[in-house]
């Protein structure tokens, strides 16, 4: 039995926004890695009042919700991705699945 026998007669189906998501993706990345980074840069120029004190822990907090950010990003990309690839393969060729008679076929049980 061939496992990859194609439907006969099938036409795939053109390829439509996910394949543009695809190639979005790896520049949504960069973005989304290099802007929580120099935001979190900035924010070492932009606290500077209050004590040593307070001043280290406003950079931090910012730092530490930059770092959410990024990993945020990071794991809705991967999310998109695996849509997209999901929807990208669903479009492909159409295969044979089962070529097993079932015998109960012309008689469900009810």
């Amino acid at each position: 039995m061939n496992w990859l026998t194609k439907l006969p007669g099938y036409r795939r189906t053109p390829y439509g926004f996910e394949v543009r998501l695809l190639r979005m993706l790896p520049s949504v990345l960069l973005a989304g890695t290099v802007l929580p980074a120099a935001l979190a840069g900035l924010g070492r120029l932009l606290f500077n009042q209050g004590t040593a004190g307070e001043i280290e822990h406003q950079i931090q907090t910012f730092d530490f919700v930059m770092i959410g950010l990024g990993i945020f990003i990071w794991t809705a990309v991967l999310t998109v991705g695996i849509g997209c690839i999901i929807v990208w393969l669903m479009k492909g060729p159409a295969y044979v699945a089962d070529g097993f008679d079932v015998s109960h076929s012309d008689k469900p049980k009810v």
